[in-house]
């Protein structure tokens, strides 16, 4: 393709083009809405969502905290089909052991890890009600359109974003029916692709947005859909753990949340600064379920769906600056969750929605591509600020203590933020990133996984089948590797292939070809966690969007 001349793209013009359409996209979608009609005014916003639907590539726990709904729509308990149906009946924390289970007193735990007044969600369906919420203010969304690329006018400042070609094959070169992408040109355009988003990269390396910052922290964070024996079920019972099948040097812990309908969702979440490269954190997953707190509950009962998503962890130091010429970073894609609450989707809404109020106030006075340096002055101060401040330690502690002291330390330190607004510790500090944690796989011991008995534990294609994951398989591989002997001599030679224990949809292999290690892509079941893209040790495998809706299809998640 770099050879032919490329035809000119069709372009639409808009005020404002927002990348995504997760609960930070949709609320500032609304928001501008909303701003506009109370104004008088008309500002015509697009939403671009790369999955085949809304909804289609959301995964989340979710206990949702309804701070941010309440305030982009006060009415909404009175609404019919709300699809926040499950409050919060219940709070359980336990540690585990190899065969035991500690229940943890919730008087000892910090008010904030409270969940009463949360819902129990599934929040790819909340996003669809958005969306429709949306499209009647008059917001145009398109899924099954990945936007591929940034464009920028002659002085730096975004204008907007295209949309990917189609049509191209494994080859690069164009086949019948070829269409170039769509240029979706916006006065601000605002970034809300989710944790490790391809042009929020790009944004934020252009314009050196996480300078002065701490290195961005994540985790996976693996997700299943059982149905369940009716009674086993307790409609909004909220259970977190920590520890087994974990060592207490690894960062990570379970929840397990259950729905209306006989419907439970049971997840796993690995920090991805751990150290040994044997270590899977799908096998991971797998085996907690066998635990002996943990199995009964799904004795009998149907796996319906399964998914993996990375989550941002770095919170308070590692978000990057959220504002730049033209534009603004919201949601994940800057990183606003609270790790202790496993929680980020409130977050995200009032970031979309302070975007959006600041945003309607440009365009009220006549600006365009210009940074909305108000987004950026005011969000550390606001509700977002003071959620991550009070835990901001939680994540250092646990990662330079482990599971036992860390956690303790940081239970203790949400307690002092909680009870005095201040914190023993200060504002600690991440150390490096989570590519640079691994250790070499020669001084690591490695981890023997017991088989999956196909009824509690799985594997993971079979897991995959249940994403409804597809890729037209004739286009380019959408995973680039920079240097194939690197990853043969260092992630291989030195680390021991960790790709293929990572990344928890089966995507990496390495094989033996005429006597050579070939190191093999199945693009066609990448689930877009982006594991690979943070985790790789040299940071040699990036993610970009693939051609069109290809990707997971999550019904209810």
């Amino acid at each position: 393709m770099a050879a032919m001349e490329l035809p000119e793209r069709e372009s639409m013009e808009f005020d404002v083009v927002i990348v995504g359409a997760g609960p930070a996209g949709l609320s500032a979608a609304i928001r501008l809405k909303q701003l506009a009609a109370a104004r008088g005014e008309d500002i015509s916003v697009v939403v671009l969502e790369k999955g085949s639907e809304v909804g289609a590539h959301i995964l989340s726990g979710a206990v949702i905290d309804p701070i941010a709904l309440d305030r982009l729509l006060p009415d909404w308990r009175s609404e019919k089909d709300v699809p926040l149906k499950t409050p919060v009946t219940e709070d359980r924390f336990l540690l585990l052991g190899p065969a035991g289970s500690l229940r943890l007193p919730n008087f000892a735990m910090p008010k904030l890890m409270d969940n009463h007044g949360n819902y129990v969600v599934s929040l790819g369906n909340v996003c669809r009600w958005l969306a429709a919420k949306a499209e009647a203010l008059g917001v145009e969304i398109y899924p099954g359109f990945a936007a591929s690329e940034v464009l920028y006018d002659e002085a730096g400042a975004v204008i907007g974003v295209a949309t990917g070609d189609m049509g191209i094959g494994r080859d690069g070169q164009p086949k019948d029916g070829y269409a170039r992408g769509m240029a979706l040109l916006g006065k601000y355009t605002l970034i809300a692709e989710g944790v490790r988003g391809s042009l929020a990269k790009q944004l934020i390396s252009k314009y050196d947005l996480s300078a002065g910052r701490e290195p961005a922290k994540f985790g996976i964070g693996l997700k299943e859909l059982w149905v369940v024996d009716p009674a086993k079920h307790k409609p909004g019972l909220v259970q977190h753990s920590f520890g087994w099948p974990l060592d207490l040097s690894t960062g990570g812990g379970s929840f397990l949340y259950h729905l209306e309908d006989n419907q439970i969702v049971v997840g796993f979440v690995v920090h991805l600064n751990y150290k040994n490269p044997w270590l899977s954190p799908f096998e991971e997953f797998q085996r907690f379920k066998t635990h002996p707190a943990i199995r009964d509950i799904f004795e009998g009962a149907k796996r319906v769906s399964y998914g993996a998503r990375a989550i941002t962890e770095g919170g308070w130091q590692s978000v990057p600056k959220l504002t730049f010429p033209g534009g603004a970073l919201i949601g994940c894609s800057a990183g606003f969750v609270n790790v202790p609450r496993i929680k980020g989707s409130h977050n995200a809404m009032l970031s979309g929605m302070l975007a959006a109020e600041k945003i309607a106030d440009a365009l009220a006075t006549g600006r365009a591509h210009d940074e909305v340096h108000e987004i950026e002055a005011e969000w550390r101060g606001g509700d977002i600020g003071r959620d991550l401040y009070k835990v901001r330690n939680v994540k250092p502690l646990w990662s330079r203590l482990g599971t036992v002291a860390g956690v303790a330390l940081g239970g203790l330190d949400m307690w002092t933020n909680e009870l005095f607004g201040f914190s023993l510790f200060g504002t600690m500090s991440h150390g490096k990133a989570d590519h640079a944690s691994l250790a070499p796989a020669a001084t690591m011991p490695k981890i023997a996984y017991p088989k999956p008995d196909g009824k509690i534990s799985f594997d993971r294609l079979s897991s995959v089948f249940l994403s409804n994951t597809n890729h037209e398989e004739d286009q380019p591989i959408h995973l680039k590797v920079k240097d194939l002997s690197l990853q043969r001599t260092d992630e291989l030679g030195t680390y021991g292939g960790p790709s293929n224990r990572y990344c928890p949809a089966g995507v990496y292999e390495w094989v033996e070809k005429n006597g050579e290690p070939t190191f093999v892509i199945n693009a066609q079941n990448c689930v877009h966690c982006k594991t690979c893209d943070i985790k790789d040790p040299n940071q040699n495998i990036t993610w970009t969007t693939p051609e069109g809706s290809g990707g997971p299809n999550y019904p209810n998640m």
